[in-house]
């Protein structure tokens, strides 16, 4: 059971991830609703998070390379779970593009890690 830990988390988190993207276009016409969101700050709520993922991936491998894979996946996760509870809690649209943003910088941390972690472990 314990050989199957690492991977069984791994993949977790990158389905979590890989989830995120796309999830948040069930919820934008409720979101346009009860936050009062242009289509413009909508449109920030996709972007924000696709853009500071794909920005941060080589800066947060070159840091995962620097302090030690597991810890920045750790760091990551922690950072993506603070700025998912932030998003359910954003009570205008400005906030959740920020937090979005957020989620994205965990995510970057967590992605760039992942087959690094799997090549050593395995």
């Amino acid at each position: 059971m314990r050989k199957w830990l690492p991977l069984v988390a791994i993949c977790l988190g990158a389905f979590m991830l890989l989830v995120d993207v796309t999830i948040v276009t069930v919820a934008l016409p409720r979101m346009a609703r009860s936050l009062q969101a242009s289509f413009s700050g909508l449109q920030w709520v996709l972007d924000v998070y696709a853009l500071s993922l794909a920005a941060l991936l080589l800066g947060a491998g070159a840091l995962a390379d620097l302090l030690g894979r597991r810890r920045v996946y750790v760091a990551g996760l922690v950072l993506f779970a603070v700025a998912s509870l932030a998003c359910g809690l954003a009570p205008n649209a400005p906030t959740l593009i920020a937090a979005r943003c957020l989620q994205g910088i965990g995510g970057a941390a967590m992605f760039t890690t992942t087959l690094a972690l799997l090549a050593s472990t395995y």
